[in-house]
């Protein structure tokens, strides 16, 4: 399956519409993916290719995509209909616990478009009367988004504004793929994941974030004389050089937050102020240093910067960053339209991922700043 793009796949299966039959497009596309998409990296893959072109066929396919992920999470899901029609429930996804709690999907590309509440509710309230849900008790309304924007953030104001925190959540596609990776590769349970899903407060995604930063630095390596290699078993967060004043390769991940896009973030402290920042515990801390270079990586979209480090990370405050080491840079090369994307093919070329089987998940890669090969870095960026 990682041979054949999601836009090859959509080629083949035709037009996804709610047309009936178990040989329509939308089932064989069901199927495929049901049936071959069996590695969260290979979801990731397809979910990015959602992300990046536009139209009807790929909002549709992130649709399906967003429920297969909830089979992930140990959920029962019912595919649901790419457009509502009068008297039948119109939800995007609906997804039964073994616990006996429901979660009724909505998935929406951006929020830049008006959302109505009352939508999802009153497929909950159906599903309610229906008695295929015994109450608001053991029900949940979550809408999945494509493409956060933190400047509009319409859905958690209007969450908050109805007093609706305790019936609907938010998250982005991104955090539940993470999470669908945490399943996966660390043994994260699914009554966790319920927990994850019913926080305090209607956005869900600083408390994902806020796990992934802390499984990905628990596999980072320390600095020990023997240094990983690529190709060595373990995940090759340290690299070989030569000496220890030559200029070492770095990658590292920005994401977006409740106040800007990844994108923004680059382009105010890497384009403008030329300077980076990381924190106290982050992996490499203490080995980056002048001559060395170093990429970003836009969650959800590929590397879309690099510049050269003109300082090594110092103490110090600076108006744009939250985090204290910060260090200046030089030579910095923006392509925010035009990313790196690390689709299979790219992975498959790169030192990182030697011996390795690109179906599966591959966000540890892009989770923590870590050093790379010289040659992986130049096959990341454009020059």
């Amino acid at each position: 399956m990682s041979s054949i793009t999601l836009t090859e796949l959509l080629d083949v299966v035709g037009k996804l519409d709610d047309s009936p039959g178990e040989n329509s497009a939308r089932e064989r596309f069901r199927r495929r993916i049901k049936s071959k998409l069996i590695d969260t990296g290979q979801v990731r893959d397809y979910v990015e290719e959602c992300l990046r072109v536009s139209g009807e066929q790929y909002s549709r396919a992130l649709q399906d995509l967003v429920n297969h992920i909830g089979c992930f999470l140990g959920f029962d899901v019912i595919f649901g209909r790419y457009q509502g029609v009068k008297g039948e429930i119109g939800f995007d996804g609906y997804w039964s616990s073994p616990t006996g709690f429901h979660i009724v999907i909505e998935v929406k590309t951006t929020e830049v478009y008006s959302i109505r509440s009352t939508t999802l509710i009153g497929y909950i309230d159906q599903l309610i009367s229906d008695e295929k849900i015994s109450g608001w008790d053991n029900a949940l309304g979550l809408y999945v988004i494509g493409k956060p924007y933190p400047d509009i953030r319409q859905l958690e104001h209007m969450i908050v504004a109805e007093k609706r925190i305790n019936q609907l959540r938010i998250i982005s596609v991104e955090s539940l793929l993470t999470l669908a990776e945490m399943v996966n590769q660390y043994d994260v349970t699914h009554e966790s994941i319920l927990a994850i899903l019913k926080p305090s407060s209607p956005m869900i995604d600083h408390i994902v974030s806020l796990m992934a930063r802390l499984t990905a630095q628990s596999k980072a390596v320390v600095v020990i004389e023997e240094p990983i290699i690529p190709g060595q078993q373990g995940e090759p967060d340290i690299v070989k050089t030569n000496t220890e004043t030559s200029e070492s390769y770095w990658l590292t991940s920005v994401t977006s937050d409740e106040n800007e896009t990844a994108e923004d973030c680059i382009q105010t402290i890497v384009g403008q102020d030329g300077i980076y920042a990381i924190g106290e515990r982050t992996p490499g801390r203490k080995r980056i240093k002048s001559g060395d270079y170093i990429c970003f990586y836009a969650t959800g979209k590929g590397v879309v910067a690099h510049a050269r480090v003109k300082s090594p990370p110092e103490r110090r405050t600076h108006p744009h960053v939250d985090l204290p080491w910060v260090f200046n840079l030089e030579q910095a090369k923006l392509y925010l339209q035009e990313p790196v994307v690390l689709d299979s093919e790219k992975r498959s070329s790169l030192d990182a991922f030697q011996g390795k089987d690109p179906r599966k998940p591959w966000a540890w890669f892009v989770q923590a700043t870590r050093q790379i090969t010289k040659h992986d870095f130049e096959s990341l960026i454009r020059t």
